[in-house]
Parts: C-alpha cells; sequence; structure tokens
C-alpha cells in the first residue's frame, strides 16, 4: 500500500524548476508574439480598404468593421488567379501521390536486412543526397523526356527524396521483424507483406512524408520558373512572384489585371491564401508528425 501511495503521489518541483518553467513560459509567449504579429499584419493588410490613410501600425489595430474584402474578390474574380491556384492544387495531389508510390517501396525495400546488395543500394541513395548534379544536366534530362510545359515537370524530377527516404527507411525498420517473418511463414509475398501489414502500421510516418512533400510542391517556384514556359500552367507560386516583383518595380500591369483593390492589400491577399492549404491540412496531421518523424530518425 505504501508503495502505491508512493508512486501515485505527485512530485513536488523545487524552486529551480519553478523558475526554469516560468522562464519557458516567457520565452514560448514571445515566440508567439514574434510568429502572429507578422501573421496579423498581413491579415489586416490584405482587408485594408484603399481610402485607408495612416501608418503600417495604424492599420494593424483597424477595427474590423472597417475592413474590405477588394483585395479577396479581385484575386477571386481574377480567372489568372483561379488558374494558378487550380494548377497548384494539381501540383500537390499528384506530387505528394507519385512521391509516396515511389518512396514507399524503396524505403521498404532498403529496410529489408535481407535483401542481397543492400549496403551498395544505400551507398548509391546517399550519393546524390551528398552530391547534386546540377541545374543543367536535370534540365536537359527534363528537355529529353519530353516534360517541358507539363505539371508533372514539378514534381517527377524530385519524386523521391533521399531525406524522405531514409526517415521512412528508419521507421520501416523499427516494425518488429516478427510480424513480417509471420507472414512469409505463411507464404505471403513481398507485396502483401508491405501492403496488408507494414502500411496499416505506418500512418504516422506516411503522414508525416506527405506533410514534407505537400509542402515542398506547394511552395516550389524555381522549377516551375525552368520548366513551364505556358502562362496557363504557372502555379500560385509563380503568380505571386509576378505580382510582387510588379509592385516592387512600379510596374502596374499586373495590378490593373485584379480590379481597383490597392496593390498592398492583394499582396497580402494572395500570401494568406497561398498558405491556406497547408494551415488546413497541418492540424489533422499535427497527432501523427511528431511521432512519425522521431521515430523514424532515431531508428534510422
Amino acid at each position: 500500500m505504501k508503495n502505491n501511495k508512493t508512486m501515485t503521489s505527485t512530485v513536488k518541483m523545487t524552486f529551480g524548476d519553478k523558475v526554469f518553467y516560468r522562464c519557458l513560459d516567457v520565452f514560448l509567449v514571445f515566440i508567439l508574439i514574434v510568429v502572429v504579429i507578422p501573421l496579423w499584419s498581413t491579415i489586416t493588410l490584405s482587408f485594408r480598404p484603399n481610402t485607408f490613410i495612416g501608418t503600417n501600425l495604424e492599420g494593424m489595430f483597424l477595427a474590423p468593421w472597417k475592413w474590405s474584402t477588394a483585395a479577396y474578390e479581385a484575386l477571386l474574380g481574377n480567372n489568372g488567379f483561379l488558374n494558378a491556384f487550380i494548377n497548384s492544387i494539381k501540383i500537390l495531389i499528384g506530387g505528394v501521390f507519385t512521391a509516396l508510390i515511389l518512396t514507399i517501396p524503396m524505403a521498404y525495400g532498403l529496410s529489408v536486412k535481407t535483401l542481397p546488395g543492400r549496403k551498395i543500394l544505400n551507398v548509391f541513395v546517399l550519393i546524390p543526397y551528398l552530391f547534386n548534379v546540377g541545374m543543367i544536366p536535370m534540365y536537359l534530362v527534363v528537355t529529353d523526356l519530353g516534360l517541358i510545359d507539363h505539371l508533372s515537370a514539378i514534381f517527377l524530377p524530385g519524386a523521391i527524396s533521399t531525406y524522405n527516404c531514409l526517415i521512412m527507411k528508419g521507421f520501416f525498420e523499427g516494425i518488429p521483424e516478427e510480424l513480417k517473418e509471420s507472414a512469409r511463414i505463411d507464404g505471403a509475398a513481398e507485396w502483401y507483406v508491405l501492403v496488408r501489414i507494414i502500411l496499416p502500421l505506418s500512418k504516422p510516418i506516411l503522414m508525416t512524408i506527405g506533410l514534407y512533400y505537400g509542402v515542398s510542391f506547394w511552395n516550389d517556384f524555381f522549377h516551375a520558373m525552368l520548366y513551364l514556359n505556358d502562362n496557363s500552367l504557372q502555379p500560385l507560386p509563380i503568380l505571386l512572384r509576378n505580382i510582387l516583383i510588379a509592385s516592387g518595380m512600379n510596374e502596374f500591369v499586373e495590378v490593373n489585371a485584379f480590379g481597383e483593390a490597392p496593390i498592398a492589400a492583394i499582396k497580402a491577399a494572395s500570401v494568406f491564401m497561398s498558405a491556406i492549404p497547408m494551415v488546413i491540412a497541418y492540424p489533422f496531421i499535427q497527432k501523427y508528425f511528431t511521432k512519425g518523424t522521431l521515430l523514424g530518425s532515431v531508428k534510422g
């Protein structure tokens, strides 16, 4: 009984522990403020009316009933923005699906300890991670494959990330070997072991790696700038870049295309709307994120 009471009793914090946790709370509040202020500034700027006169600090405390939705109406009513948003969604879905389809079997194959030549394959996987082939050879490969002016050119060249593959491989290695052996003894093929045993237990790492790939493809503008010459195929990051460059050079071609909304509000609204898909997806993946990353990296 005494042992049970001792185990269930709460541990008293020392004065040093209390000071440490208070300092930690202050530090986290400071980090929260640093993150929230730019976000709030962007949101209020996107709703700022064209008739507003004042400093940016005064604009941050503008009353909500004085906000204007002109910037969002201009963006949503512009065919170029809607087309770029749809292109980014296509790249996101196609990229994440393709990357997972290719990364999962590769990571599982490298995690099988009885695979012949496993050490040599691991070396070949690490080579492109340590040495980048460069932009020109990659462009020549994409051109020879006929992927210029195709949305698949954005995600196919980087469909398998070495870093993501190694994290997933470490997670697969952490799954008890007895589960795999029992299925193999019953006559199950490797693909059956992967699909029916490994993948149902790997939801944390699948969500985590999918998020990594999704953020990478959604924010990628460099490859789109290289491989997409057709304006109808440009994704959202390219359109946002063009708006920022046009406003920085005092060019009004892009501004006139979006109506009478102020260019500063249009820029802020574009930034905010481009972040919405990732903001929506993250809360659903958050519970898997830490578990998948830690297990994959520790076991790897």
